[in-house]
């Protein structure tokens, strides 16, 4: 395993944990729905992490979108 590859496998388990932090933030309803999705892309990174750390980038964009955005009233 070439210096740059560990680098950037380092770069995505950086980024899985931080996505599994916020999964665990989420009240219980969305947590479970967040939850397989964010299983999912672990099982990937295993096989394609390059692949996973696309799905990931999309995870976290969801993430932010569904949950940081205020509530219209």
């Amino acid at each position: 395993m070439a210096a740059d590859d560990r680098l950037e496998d380092d770069e995505l388990a950086r980024r899985l944990r931080e996505a599994h932090r916020r999964v665990r933030m989420l009240p219980a309803a969305d947590r479970e729905r967040f939850s397989r999705r964010y299983l999912a892309i672990c099982d990937l990174a295993k096989r394609d992490p390059d692949r996973a750390a696309t799905r990931l980038e999309t995870f976290l964009t969801d993430l932010t979108s569904d949950f940081d955005t205020p509530d219209a009233q």
